[in-house]
């Protein structure tokens, strides 16, 4: 990506319900939802979130800080135009190394920005092998 790419912050929580529909991808100590938002609009939004299961609001805010962190670096080299991201704190993200950190990050930007068949699709047949009994 180039570095003219647009990021603001996802700030309500319709946006945040409306990137849960998307497509999601877990990685080690983050979990990242992307929705097409389908306009003409090419600015990234992003958001961030840490569940109560994560632990308390200090370790809370310690795993978003560290993940707003990752995405400022991840993003405008992943991230794809017109899409919403929201990352989403697991139990080891305060924790985890940040070289692990960031490789989760971006292997979890990389996946969802291969293009991959809608779920329900059909996937496609293999070839019959003489090794399946």
């Amino acid at each position: 990506m180039t570095d003219d790419l647009k990021i603001e912050r996802l700030t309500s929580r319709p946006q945040f319900l409306a990137a849960a529909r998307g497509v999601s991808e877990a990685r080690g100590a983050v979990v990242v939802q992307r929705l097409d938002r389908h306009d003409d609009d090419a600015t990234v939004r992003i958001g961030f979130t840490a569940t109560r299961k994560v632990g308390g609001a200090v370790v809370r805010n310690r795993a978003k800080r560290r993940l707003r962190e990752a995405a400022r670096a991840m993003v405008p080299l992943i991230g794809r135009p017109g899409s919403d991201y929201v990352f989403i704190a697991r139990m080891g993200t305060a924790g985890r190394s940040w070289d692990r950190l960031l490789d989760d990050v971006k292997s979890a930007l990389t996946r969802l920005a291969t293009p991959r068949p809608a779920p329900g699709a059909t996937p496609p047949a293999r070839a019959p092998s003489g090794q399946d009994r």
